[in-house]
């Protein structure tokens, strides 16, 4: 039996190479069913409807309550760990994804299953950037964590890319409760490993509790991520959306505000001054904006379009999926080895090849072409995760190891919404007619935006790999060191 007195005796310092690999392993595990709860539901919604007669707009927000809370929550969860311990939040975080789940699998109604959601996102906050905190603090060798990172990364975005194949697969099986009940046991085994191996490790110094701070990040994402969601719905110069970009353009002005003249602030807007860190987040928002519209669009053009099921639309990602596969522990090992600027080219060539493809999309475009687009989209997204997060982490104080990577994953995760928001709007507004024979042309304008977004992380590539991007985040380093 594990007592709590044996785990807390395990230092980071004393781990071999073993142990902090089996951390990592831990951490990349715990991710990866997040990972796979997040994308895979999708495919699942329609036998939702049928057991709890939801209507749409409640589907949407059994989607949508989790990335809304999770956007929220998540700077606040990485400044809680650097401040009371990593790994006493990450396992707090874990009991709360699997309480969420078990309660999202029990769900009578389509309200108990939002509230769980929301349950499940508060958990989920807890996981992504603490796992993330905890492989910085365990591996201080810079190579061996960059290879650490590439694991983390290629686990999050393999993750996202085999969610729709085995959400699929496990409606068709079973039921769309099975996707929750999958996450149990891998909690449970979580729970116990982590108590096990996982050392505990927090910021050299308390930390004072920044509660203006805390409250303005979340006043930001909260509005922010509800303007992008439903913008589509209620219209982007609706007075509810409006006014909540001015709530979040307010929040981020109080927050810089606020935040420049406290000493020991929750987030330090210095941190923006290092063109590497800044070029990180809109790489990151780029790269899940375009995967999220390309998820969401490819979707609806599978079963509404092509007539496929939720299993046969799953497997038809696999091309996609495999990519990522190949792509992502490839890319960790380069950024140890050679730095993040080849595998953000290869990312943002990826994305392009892929949008060049998916604009000449029609309703009897052939498979083989959409496995060409799959496969280069897959090459392009596996390759983005590793330099993301070891840009965003790299040249940053350890103490503040959990707020960098929170930041790198709040990026994602209002890139992801501003993803499925824009691309519907565009593709939905100019429909004329049926989704089933109008879908394919009017979607062009957002594989267009896809292009865009492929570009402008190219140009990232450049940029913030430069000798002049490079002086800035030494600067910065020597600033907070």
């Amino acid at each position: 039996m594990i007592t709590t007195r044996s785990a807390p005796t395990v230092a980071a310092h004393e781990l071999d190479s073993r142990g902090r690999w089996t951390v990592v392993a831990i951490c990349c595990m715990s991710l990866f069913i997040v990972g796979i709860d997040t994308s895979g539901l999708n495919l699942a919604l329609p036998s939702i409807q049928a057991d709890l007669s939801a209507s749409y707009s409640q589907l949407q927000w059994v989607i949508d309550a989790y990335t809304l809370v999770l956007a929220s929550l998540l700077m606040l969860a990485g400044s809680m760990a650097d401040r009371f311990g990593r790994r006493r939040v990450f396992r707090i975080g874990l009991t709360l994804f699997g309480l969420g789940s078990l309660l999202c699998s029990l769900a009578p109604s389509i309200g108990f299953l939002i509230g769980a959601r929301m349950l499940q996102a508060v958990g989920g906050s807890m996981l992504n950037p603490v796992a993330m905190s905890i492989i910085t603090n365990t591996i201080h060798d810079p190579r061996e964590r960059a290879k650490a990172i590439g694991m983390w990364g290629g686990t999050v975005g393999l993750s996202l890319a085999l969610g729709p194949v085995v959400g699929g697969a496990l409606v068709d099986a079973i039921s769309w409760q099975a996707i929750f009940w999958l996450n149990i046991p891998v909690v449970l085994t979580a729970l116990l490993l982590t108590a096990r191996f996982v050392p505990e490790s927090r910021a050299a110094s308390a930390r004072r509790f920044d509660p203006v701070g805390q409250l303005a990040v979340i006043v930001l994402l909260a509005s922010l991520t509800y303007a992008i969601i439903e913008g589509r719905g209620l219209g982007w110069t609706s007075a509810a959306v409006v006014g909540c970009f001015v709530l979040a353009a307010l929040a981020l002005a109080v927050l810089v505000a606020y935040e420049r003249r406290r000493p020991e602030p929750l987030l330090d807007p210095r941190f923006f001054r290092s063109v590497p860190f800044s070029g990180a987040v809109v790489t990151a928002v780029l790269g899940f904006a375009a995967m999220g519209g390309f998820l969401f669009l490819n979707t609806l053009y599978l079963q509404d379009v092509r007539g496929l099921s939720p299993l046969e639309a799953g497997l038809m990602t696999l091309p996609m999926a495999g990519m990522t596969a190949v792509c992502s522990p490839l890319s960790g090992r380069v950024v140890g080895a050679r730095g993040p600027r080849l595998p953000v080219l290869v990312a943002g060539t990826g994305m392009t090849v892929s949008a060049l493809i998916l604009l000449t999309l029609r309703s009897d475009t052939s498979y083989a072409v959409l496995a060409v687009a799959y496969v280069a989209f897959g090459v392009g997204f596996g390759a983005l995760n590793a330099p993301i997060t070891n840009t965003a982490v790299s040249g940053m104080p350890r103490a503040q190891a959990g707020v960098a990577s929170a930041v790198a994953s709040t990026s994602r995760q209002v890139g992801t919404s501003l993803g499925v928001a824009v691309f519907g709007a565009v593709t939905l507004g100019r429909l004329d007619g049926p989704t089933s024979t109008g879908l394919a042309a009017s979607s062009h304008g957002a594989w267009a935006l896809m292009l865009a977004c492929g570009l402008g992380i190219l140009a990232l590539a450049l940029i913030t790999t430069s000798s002049w991007a490079v002086r800035s985040r030494d600067r910065v380093a020597a600033e907070l060191a």
